[in-house]
């Protein structure tokens, strides 16, 4: 998953909700982000470990509007459901949880902080199954090309390591110059 980022403070947790639901704002900033867009969750609410700031229905918005994937500090639900009627859309999070709460989204376009990372409206972030990075805006052309070249390179070397020439010596000698 590669996209622009949008960015949101939501809340879960409060008994009551803490404001204004801005969820309007919200669909908004989607629809009108450069594409591809992830939507950028943070948790602002009492307890962070049981919220849940997106499942299915919420995820499937998003897509419609041009976002590949959500990525929060909180909890997800309804992961089947994402996989069956978002599909393709990426959901990174902390863990799942069975209810939404009352969700609020609080703030929209907002530098945030998803576990240590600190994400600004319009950065690019990438997501595999290893895990979140941003990527700096003015190298997105050439990491493509690296990224290949380190690709090439660890095809050879896996090649190498499945080929009768292999050796002990020659894999010291590849792996530790």
């Amino acid at each position: 998953m590669v996209g622009y980022a949008v960015t949101c403070i939501a809340d879960s947790t409060s008994p009551e909700p803490m404001g204004p639901n801005r969820l309007p704002d919200l669909f908004d900033a989607v629809a009108t982000a450069p594409k591809p867009t992830v939507v950028v969750m943070q948790h602002g609410g009492p307890d962070r470990m049981r919220s849940c700031l997106v499942g299915d229905v919420l995820c499937s918005c998003f897509q419609k509007l041009g976002a590949v994937g959500v990525v929060t500090d909180g909890g997800v639900r309804d992961l089947k459901g994402i996989r069956n009627r978002a599909k393709g859309f990426q959901a990174f999070a902390c863990g799942t949880v069975v209810s939404h709460g009352t969700a609020t989204i609080l703030e929209v376009g907002v530098t945030l902080s998803i576990c240590g990372l600190t994400i600004h409206p319009g950065d690019l972030v990438h997501g595999d199954q290893s895990g979140l990075l941003k990527v700096p805006l003015d190298i997105d052309n050439k990491l493509i090309d690296q990224a290949r070249l380190v690709q090439e390179k660890e095809e050879q070397f896996l090649k190498f390591l499945n080929s009768d020439a292999f050796s002990l010596e020659e894999m010291k000698a590849r792996l530790c110059r």
